[in-house]
């Protein structure tokens, strides 16, 4: 799995990225919902940029043998928390939260693996749940 700086566009707009993917599937909603909230421009990015991280880190997983299960599964908690250290600054954590919470509800259906990949965001921060999970439990 590639590397991006610390608190980068790129490493906040990838963690956005695992929420949007989680499930197997990107549902137009989903996408439509990062083109509203305007996702990319929140996290500091060029527009056409967000759809690249997203394709990026499909083609990092497949390069790694990612073969349909969950993604969690397969990344291991290892990969997972050196995802999760490229963002440290509790702002940007925060507003990668709030965005993928919003990308989540696009489609109306919080999946298992959304679900999951949120809580793992949370633990891995050391956070409290985003919005979304607290209504699901």
């Amino acid at each position: 799995m590639r590397t991006y700086p610390r608190n980068s566009p790129e490493a906040a707009a990838r963690i956005v990225a695992l929420v949007l993917i989680a499930d197997g599937h990107v549902c137009h909603s989903e996408y439509e919902a990062l083109k509203q909230l305007n996702v990319a421009r929140d996290l500091g990015l060029k527009s056409q940029n967000m759809p690249s991280i997203v394709q990026t880190l499909c083609e990092d997983l497949l390069m790694e043998g990612f073969n349909g299960r969950s993604i969690l599964s397969h990344i291991g908690d290892g990969v997972m928390a050196s995802l999760m250290a490229e963002v440290d600054d509790p702002r940007l954590q925060s507003k990668v939260l709030r965005v993928a919470e919003k990308v989540v509800q696009a489609d109306r259906h919080l999946s298992e693996g959304e679900a999951a990949m949120l809580e793992a965001i949370c633990r891995h921060w050391k956070t409290s749940p985003v919005t979304v999970l607290e209504l699901t439990h």
